[in-house]
């Protein structure tokens, strides 16, 4: 499909920017919100109005988390983070819309108290989202790590060279078990096969649900550092963005 022109979203934006903008700073005057010396001492006629704040913060996390929910290759927990956050950002900035005009039109001087409440916590709640959303788009989704489902059966006890042809095999002594041994080289023998496939091969499974493995998931099972698993996680983006059929 071929990319339609960008032009027209500044037509969509510049408008709906203008009249949020307004919005917000309106609803934060109304609720208290004002111009104050930030550096009282240091530069006493520097002033900033505190009602930028709303607009500021309240719909640029709503950008910034939509963004992160409708783009590929993002850690299920930060998308599902994100989602939820991007609608309740969105649902908040018409709300603040809303207020603001009906008490506009009521000529109010100020805000009633419950609206006060809420608008003066915008900014932390904001701060402490976009944190959140922040620390989950690294990639650390907390996957739990990968249990192996099929335990590997005991090894045969080695014959020696040595021994003549014919004559029994002893039995390893009582209280001597190989189970140990077997258990530590049978994850040193997974994880080579896995690091021995390439990564479309081997994820072929999670891109054809249209998912990216995380970074601790391709850490784990190919045994590279946090750079190399960007790489890889990178690549098989690409490959799911461009649906280029994965060969398992």
């Amino acid at each position: 499909m071929k990319n339609l022109p960008r032009w027209p979203l500044y037509l969509i934006a510049l408008p709906a920017a203008v009249a949020v903008w307004s919005g917000w700073v309106g609803l934060g005057q109304l609720c208290g919100f004002g111009e104050i010396r930030p550096l009282p001492g240091i530069w006493d006629a520097a002033t900033v109005n505190t009602a930028i704040t709303l607009p500021i913060g309240v719909e640029a996390y709503g950008a910034y988390a939509m963004g992160a929910w409708l783009s590929p290759g993002v850690p299920q927990l930060a998308r599902g983070f994100a989602k939820w956050s991007a609608i309740g950002s969105l649902t908040l900035g018409m709300l603040g819309q809303v207020a603001y005009h009906l008490l506009s039109a009521a000529h109010a001087a100020r805000a009633p108290w419950p609206v006060v409440v809420l608008v003066s916590s915008l900014p932390v709640i904001v701060l402490g989202f976009g944190a959140a959303l922040s620390h989950l788009l690294r990639g650390e989704d907390g996957e739990p790590e990968a249990v192996p489902a099929h335990v590997p059966e005991p090894l045969p006890v080695p014959v020696s060279d040595s021994a003549p042809q014919g004559a029994p095999v002893s039995a390893p002594e009582s209280g001597r078990s190989t189970a140990p041994q077997v258990r530590a080289k049978a994850p040193v023998k997974r994880a080579v096969k896995a690091k021995e496939l390439h990564p479309a091969a081997l994820y072929s499974a999670d891109l054809a649900r249209g998912e990216v493995p995380s970074l601790r998931r391709i850490r784990a099972d190919m045994h590279v550092g946090q750079d190399k698993a960007k790489v890889i996680q990178t690549g098989l983006t690409a490959l799911l963005t461009e649906r280029v059929p994965v060969a398992a």
